[in-house]
């Protein structure tokens, strides 16, 4: 995208040439042609109407599930900031903005009595859940989804059912360019105090077996197989990826300061100065080892975006 283009006016911030590499959790990344943070609703909604349709723009939450190549994105990239990160509970219904930390919904909602205890050690922000349908603990978020609301690529505000965003293990469908902002949840109702007590065991078995303190973007490899197309978990055929990761010899493999953790090897982490490159090679001869190990193909749950 030329930089010198035209973009249409914003009561927002509009940065360009913005490094990304601050803004992802692996500390990774080029730069974006540009950085947009809207205003609101209207403001995201009038800007996306007016920008030419041959711009490219990727919709960014907090970086957590994401490498960002080093040359950087050719795109206008939008992220969410203040005035997304709401989080209102009526009943069992619990209302988030998109930029609103899946930790930060879980405790609120519990705090109300109202159990989305899954969301606690999830990394990310609701509009990264929405798009993944994250899960943990048996739970994903295709369970508990009621609505939610999205404005296209045209600038139009439209509410999505969970049959609209088609979820499955570790994805939706999503058209491209649409930015998600608001998502309603539903849950079961309990106990506060023991909502919180729950969410604390999970944080210790978390910390206890995922390196929580290292520069991570979460679970690198969907695990590959024993999942239904819902995006639930079939226990009886459930097979780990980091087990046959394990099996590979891929432990503690390491590119440069890229590393497969020796804590959790389906975890990538930036030990030190890796780049993108590091990160994402190292993926690859880990996906090479493993099907040369076992015929399993891994997938990436990792977003890989950019130019190298």
């Amino acid at each position: 995208m030329d930089m010198t283009s035209t973009l249409p006016q914003t009561r927002g911030r509009l940065t360009p040439a913005q490094p990304l590499d601050r803004l992802t959790w692996l500390r990774v990344g080029g730069p974006a042609d540009w950085l947009y943070q809207p205003a609101d609703l209207e403001d995201l909604a009038d800007f996306l109407s007016q920008l030419p349709q041959d711009v490219p723009v990727f919709p960014m939450g907090v970086g957590s599930n994401l490498i960002v190549r080093d040359g950087g994105l050719r795109a206008v990239v939008i992220r969410l900031g203040r005035g997304f990160n709401d989080v209102q509970i009526e009943g069992n219904r619990v209302i988030a903005g998109a930029a609103a930390l899946d930790a930060q919904v879980a405790r609120k909602a519990a705090a109300a009595g109202v159990d989305l205890t899954f969301l606690r050690t999830i990394p990310g922000s609701i509009g990264g859940a929405l798009r993944m349908n994250a899960g943990c603990y048996g739970s994903y978020v295709a369970d508990h989804l009621v609505r939610a609301k999205a404005v296209t690529r045209a600038g139009e505000i439209v509410t999505l059912t969970p049959q609209d965003l088609n979820f499955q293990y570790r994805q939706s469908d999503l058209p491209e360019g649409w930015v998600l902002v608001e998502a309603e949840f539903e849950g079961v109702t309990g106990d506060p105090d023991a909502l919180a007590a729950r969410m604390e065991a999970q944080l210790q078995k978390r910390d206890e077996t995922q390196p929580t303190k290292d520069r991570t973007a979460g679970s690198t490899f969907r695990n590959p197989a024993g999942f239904s197309s819902t995006g639930r978990a079939d226990d009886t055929h459930e097979l780990k990826a980091w087990k046959v990761i394990d099996e590979a010899g891929m432990r503690g493999a390491t590119i440069g300061s890229a590393q497969m953790s020796p804590k959790h090897s389906n975890f990538l982490v930036n030990t030190g100065t890796a780049s993108a490159a590091d990160l994402e090679a190292l993926g690859e001869e880990v996906r090479k080892k493993v099907f040369q190990h076992s015929g399993i193909e891994l997938q990436w749950e990792i977003m890989r975006v950019g130019e190298p």
